[in-house]
């Protein structure tokens, strides 16, 4: 009885002290919606969000409160209220923002008042950019992307009504394309710097993924911004009350007005320049602390910004305990038109729970930046209805209702034979076109252990040379996966004829690659393994780094009648191990055994014939006087790279590496050892390297890649093992930051104690090309730089450029000077990818 007793008095307990739901409306006096208002609990750090339909909930246990309605550029509206068992609705009607000029006097020719404010703003910016020494807070995430508009045809691919239900998009090409929501725990301690991130939920239209769970900080105390993401502009943008704003930035007073008793100074911001990174819009600063209040502010591509078409913020700022204020609520807005699709969308950061003196357990703070809670994604519909600072829209909650049930349904029927044969059913049979053209993937989907299979194009594949004539590549990949995806097991045939020579290479690769999976009660790790075990018969390059490639050197055969790529045959055998470990070391070892066959020019046909021109011998006929011997290697490698500070998004099962403000180094070491297995090769060498990017921010990006090395031992060395320079002699640049644009291909490869290598080159990123009228509009970009070499004073190579990128989001064209032991060599124009686009083109080329 006693514990029926407590029972029931734990349960009225419980049943007294619920709380009740607030509900209301937030429009303007003309009734119109006011999209993500912000509504908090006067004098607590509690509050939420507006939708865009001007709705809000608030749960408050029985009391009274005063609830603050803020929308910027509106005047704020305060309602106490008495809360009870039952719920209340509270609607807010707010009225545009009646500014005061009282006491203020502009005379002609004087300076605006706004100027003063903004040097009174400027002066307190270092006290309010990092105002707490640690801090913890939770930030509610909400990204929505919808599309207006969708194109009929992609790359010449027909976009399907079935491919449009599963975006969640009409027949038009409407509707939500993308929508997540997430709960994310920030901890900040200033000495030493240090944030962590806490995903203690997310949830995603239609999957099972976590949603978009990184708070987009935007922090307009720092002098450079960025805002969501590098790309949108590697220089960032300049802050309006930046150190240096006075010299961007014009600014108008248009009034104040009082909250609080503060008066809060309403100011527009107004670039001096056009094609600068700029904000345009309005910022509010409060008198006397010189503190943002609010901001509504705007760019757009004559801001630089690239990708989307306009991005807009808004914020709002409020204590959070004694004189130090936050943002509270922030909403990003964004458009796009790409390729035909348009599309708008936003990103809702809601802060609550503040807790200024946190504590943590010891080694809290580590190299695990974002740690996804095991649950993250498993949390039910009536959590994310009790924690949601703001109700959904109508149209959000049927995407929900419908993607989740299509989600759910692919789920309960993924082993199922009938699944499996409506996806293989959409898979198709393997076409003419994509076995020619575009290459092909498929899958069993077998579940939990697919079996896939694919194969590259052939018609890109097929190259031409003056030892094959015409040749046929062919590649292809077979695959099962185990333990979901833990572990991979791969099989890779190339076959490769040559229709001249008439000569057929083979050769095959095995991988296994392995992730590891904790156990009960092991810690997680991001260890990647390879192993490797090929061989074969194939057809290679005397530099094994490739410095042209298969479809260049076609080209320059047939049409210009230069045969640079020199190649020969080899029968081997290699076996190769790859560890990443946890702490970012990567260690790579192999060891190979190689029968090098001299290979001869068997055809002399070019397209175009000149009177001048002939083939030169398929040797490296600059270091060599006649065709290399046959002969046999055995030689083995070791290479450890390592980037310190490295640190990871740690998930439930695996830990993905996310880089560090750190340069990489590398280390490696080859030896060739005679007499083993016939070996005829006898040599050591060593290799140093160290590359990284640095961003200046408006100054632009430096990317530099610098190495030493040498020969040890050079008592017997091949052709095919010097220290190669990777040069290039045709209008295509080759690898930036790892090749030398004027050099020839082979002149200066050494066998030599020791060598030294250098590659800088500076991405202005719209530096100083944003003051040409024609280049600031078309948003080209100014690159510049220097590859160098030295072996000794009789083999060095200097090379300078000066070019233009991001040409048509894709190209870029150099113009380079070269200097050989110290004398001029040459002027040329090289054409390579480099941009917003391109930079990835070049980056998936190497």
């Amino acid at each position: 009885m006693k514990h029926i007793c407590l029972l029931f008095l734990t349960a009225l307990g419980y049943i007294t002290v619920q709380a009740a739901r607030i509900i209301g409306t937030v429009t303007d006096d003309k009734g119109n919606v006011l999209p993500y208002a912000s509504i908090l609990v006067k004098g607590s750090t509690r509050g939420v969000t507006a939708n865009n339909e001007g709705k809000y909930f608030l749960d408050l246990s029985p009391g009274t409160y005063t609830l603050v309605c803020q929308y910027v550029g509106y005047a704020r509206e305060e309602k106490k209220i008495t809360v009870g068992q039952e719920g209340l609705t509270v609607d807010f009607r707010l009225s545009l923002l009646q500014l005061s000029m009282a006491d203020v006097v502009v005379r002609p020719g004087g300076e605006d008042p706004a100027y003063e404010i903004i040097r009174h703003a400027i002066k307190k910016r270092k006290d309010y950019e990092s105002p707490l020494d640690s801090f913890t807070c939770e930030a509610y995430i909400k990204t929505l992307i919808k599309s207006r508009k969708m194109p009929k045809r992609v790359f010449g691919q027909k976009i399907e009504e079935k491919d449009k239900q599963e975006m969640g998009v009409d027949s038009a090409g409407k509707g939500i394309l993308y929508l997540s929501e997430s709960l994310t725990k920030l901890s900040y301690k200033k000495r030493p710097e240090n944030i962590k991130l806490e995903v203690l939920s997310g949830r995603e239209s239609g999957g099972n993924g976590y949603g978009f769970s990184l708070p987009t900080f935007i922090n307009f105390y720092n002098n450079n911004v960025y805002v969501l993401a590098p790309q949108l502009n590697p220089r960032g943008f300049i802050s309006p009350i930046a150190a240096s704003a006075l010299h961007y930035y014009r600014y108008k007073y248009l009034g104040s007005f009082f909250e609080d008793g503060k008066e809060i100074n309403k100011i527009q911001v107004i670039p001096r320049r056009k094609y600068e990174p700029l904000f345009s819009g309005t910022i509010d600063i409060v008198d006397g602390d010189w503190r943002i209040h609010s901001l509504d502010l705007r760019l757009d591509k004559q801001s630089q910004l690239e990708i989307l078409d306009t991005l807009s913020i808004r914020q709002i700022h409020a204590p959070i305990g004694g004189n130090v204020w936050q943002v509270k609520d922030q909403v990003v807005y964004f458009t796009f038109n790409i390729m035909g699709f348009d599309a708008i969308g936003n990103f809702l950061n809601v802060y609550n729970n503040y807790d200024v003196a946190p504590r943590w357990r010891k080694r809290w703070f580590n190299n695990v930046l974002m740690k996804y809670d095991t649950a993250a994604n498993k949390k039910t519909r009536a959590y994310w209805d009790s924690i949601r600072p703001l109700p959904l829209e109508p149209e959000e909650v049927t995407n929900y209702t419908i993607r989740d049930s299509i989600y759910r349904s692919t789920l309960d029927s993924a082993g199922s034979r009938r699944n499996r044969d409506s996806l293989l059913k959409r898979q198709g049979h393997v076409k003419f076109g994509q076995v020619m053209y575009s290459g092909f993937s498929r899958s069993n989907f077998r579940q939990p252990s697919p079996f896939r299979y694919s194969m590259d194009p052939l018609l890109p594949n097929i190259g031409y040379n003056t030892v094959e004539g015409i040749n046929a590549n062919i590649h292809g990949t077979l695959s099962k996966s185990f333990d979901q995806g833990a572990r991979v097991l791969a099989f890779d045939p190339h076959i490769r004829y040559g229709f001249h020579n008439t000569r057929l290479n083979a050769w095959a690769a095995i991988t296994l690659y392995q992730r590891s999976i904790p156990g009960g009660g092991e810690e997680l790790s991001s260890t990647r393994q390879t192993w490797s075990l090929s061989g074969g018969k194939r057809v290679v390059q005397f530099n094994q780094d490739k410095p042209i490639t298969e479809l260049v050197n076609s080209l320059y055969t047939l049409l210009f009648r230069r045969n640079y790529m020199k190649i020969y045959e080899q029968w081997f055998g290699r076996i190769a191990y790859d560890i990443r470990m946890d702490n970012g070391l990567v260690i790579k070892a192999d060891i190979a055994y190689e029968d090098r066959l001299p290979i001869d020019n068997t055809t002399d046909y070019s397209l175009i014939h000149y009177k001048d021109r002939v083939f030169t011998p398929n040797y490296p006929s600059e270091k060599l006087t006649e065709q290399f011997p046959r002969h046999q290697a055995v030689i083995s490698d070791i290479a450890l790279e390592y980037q310190p500070g490295q640190r990871f998004i740690e998930f439930p099962r695996r830990k993905v590496a996310i880089g560090s403000e750190y340069p990489t180094f590398s280390l490696a070491y080859q030896r060739g050892w005679s007499g083993v297995l016939g070996s005829d090769v006898n040599f050591d060498k060593w290799q140093f390297s160290l590359w990284d990017d640095v961003n200046f921010r408006l100054k632009g990006v430096l990317r530099y890649r610098l190495g030493i090395g040498g020969f040890i031992n050079d008592r017997s060395v091949f052709i095919q093992d010097y220290q190669h320079f990777n040069g290039n002699q045709t209008a295509i640049a080759n690898q930036y930051l790892n090749g030398f644009q004027l050099a020839p291909y082979y002149a200066n490869s050494t066998t030599a104690s020791f060598y030294a290598t250098g590659h800088a080159e500076h991405h202005f990123n719209g530096l100083l090309t944003n003051k040409i009228p024609l280049f600031r509009r078309l948003n080209w970009h100014l690159v510049a730089g220097s590859n160098a070499f030295y072996v000794n004073r009789d083999n060095n190579y200097v090379e300078v450029f000066g070019g233009l990128e991001n040409i048509f989001k894709i190209f870029r064209v150099d113009v380079i000077a070269s200097y050989l032991n110290g004398h001029y060599g040459q002027t040329g124009v090289r054409v390579g990818f480099g941009g917003l686009i391109g930079s990835g083109f070049r980056a998936r080329g190497r």
